[in-house]
């Protein structure tokens, strides 16, 4: 009976649709993120230079600044003619496949700077169309569909990382045969080939039907008219104001009406600090792997093939576990297992170039890095206000990534700083979620979640 339960949820056709959705979505990250990393370390770059490179990954921390208008542009006759949500999916995913083309033309070590440019269009794109992907997958559930929310969250989550651990699987294998048969441009010509899979989810894509919310479309039109009513008088000015403001402020002060000022201040700050250490250890992975002995094909074996099979299970059973203790609770867990899996990569260090203890390791980080990640989309998922999806989700999305970008981008640096000594830096990051949960527990019994 239990066992049923727990399928059920997982077998509603709708759960198919945010697979992919997810797919899409994490699948850049492999590309600006695991790719590029170790395509500046094979051609010589420093870790403070990989390490600064990551900056690209800012733009996900302020996507939320473009996420209203994203929230209720229409673009000409595309939107008409496949939804308004997948119009903005498709013409991103056509930047990111001409970005990847662009890279196959180029040479680090010569256009390091038109690289990273390149990257950057790259990140722009996946974090443009995270904002209607996000609102795409929350809207496949209805309001009233509480025990579907973790379901989906958990489900989103898996997609995520098939697309960075398939991804990440294909570019790295690619690229070591490549490179073993003497290809000179073994991952320009890999970047050819991830191209290709972007095609593909772009056509699965056409196949997810997008509801039409009327009454979230009737809300907005009677708060601007609110607006307008309060102005007084009508002409183009207040109109474009009222649209305005109805597509930025009102957002944000429902966030804010929802909960308390002082309680949604502790909110954003608890997801501004909660994936921080993750972010660190992520950062440098597999330049710590590059160096301790670890070829691209063990990397590719142990942490993108075992570690998807296992973050895909891990994230199913986590969705589970997350319904059965309640978000804030997961939360907790969550936090304090990401951190004792972070002093793993510390004895792993102390060890050097073990294979068992490397999937050991992998194993463990990536059920950690599973159920945490189920919990914290479902946290933020249950925050939102319907009315307001793409926007409130960008925004709390946005800063939960902006405290992972923006400190995470010094990680090589503070390697560096360290002389390599990797074992004290992962036992630093493991220290790094400590005041995210002492944020938490301060607020815990004022939060209100749409559980």
């Amino acid at each position: 009976m239990i066992l049923s339960n727990f399928i059920k949820p997982y077998l509603d056709r709708r759960m198919l649709r945010i697979l992919l959705l997810g797919i899409m979505s994490g699948f850049p990250w492999v590309l600006i993120g695991s790719a590029l990393n170790l395509w500046l370390k094979e051609n010589d770059l420093s870790r403070t230079t990989i390490g600064w490179a990551g900056l690209i990954f800012g733009v996900y921390a302020v996507n939320f600044l473009w996420a209203p208008l994203i929230d209720r542009l229409h673009l000409p006759l595309l939107s008409r003619k496949i939804g308004h949500r997948k119009s903005w999916i498709i013409l991103m995913q056509i930047i990111i496949f001409v970005s990847l083309f662009i890279w196959s033309l180029l040479d680090p070590s010569k256009n390091l700077w038109l690289v990273i440019a390149v990257g950057l269009a790259i990140a722009i794109s996946s974090a443009t169309q995270d904002i209607t992907i996000d609102a795409l997958r929350i809207e496949q559930i209805q309001e009233n569909e509480k025990n579907l929310l973790a379901a989906g969250a958990a489900v989103s989550v898996v997609g995520w990382w098939t697309g960075y651990k398939i991804g990440g699987l294909i570019s790295l294998i690619s690229a070591d045969i490549l490179q073993k048969q003497g290809v000179e441009n073994y991952w320009q010509i890999s970047f050819l080939i991830l191209s290709g899979i972007v095609a593909l989810c772009s056509v699965g894509l056409l196949f997810i039907p997008e509801i039409n919310s009327k009454e979230k479309i009737n809300s907005q039109n009677i708060a601007d008219q609110v607006i307008l009513k309060k102005i007084g008088f009508s002409n183009v000015f207040t109109r474009s104001f009222s649209w305005m403001y109805g597509a930025i402020i009102n957002p944000l002060l429902s966030f804010f009406k929802k909960n308390t000022i002082n309680v949604a201040l502790s909110i954003l700050g608890f997801i501004f600090l909660f994936k921080i250490g993750e972010a660190f250890l992520g950062r440098m992975s597999l330049v710590f792997y590059k160096e301790i002995g670890f070829s691209k094909t063990d990397i590719a074996l142990y942490s993108k093939g075992i570690g998807w099979f296992t973050t895909v299970t891990f994230t199913l059973l986590g969705g589970l576990f997350a319904v059965r203790m309640g978000l804030i609770k997961a939360m907790f867990v969550s936090g304090i297992f990401m951190a004792l899996t972070n002093v793993l990569f510390s004895v792993l260090a102390w060890v050097g170039s073990s294979k068992i203890l490397f999937a050991f390791t992998v194993l463990i980080d990536d059920l950690a890095a599973a159920f945490a990640t189920v919990a914290f989309v479902g946290f933020i998922s249950a925050l939102v206000d319907r009315n307001y999806t793409a926007t409130q989700y960008a925004l709390l999305a946005s800063i939960g990534t902006a405290g992972r970008t923006l400190f995470a981008s010094s990680s090589g640096m503070m390697v560096d700083w360290l002389n390599g000594n990797w074992i004290i830096f992962f036992i630093i990051t493991a220290l790094m979620v400590i005041p995210s949960l002492v944020c938490l527990f301060i607020i815990r019994k004022k939060i209100n979640l749409n559980e």
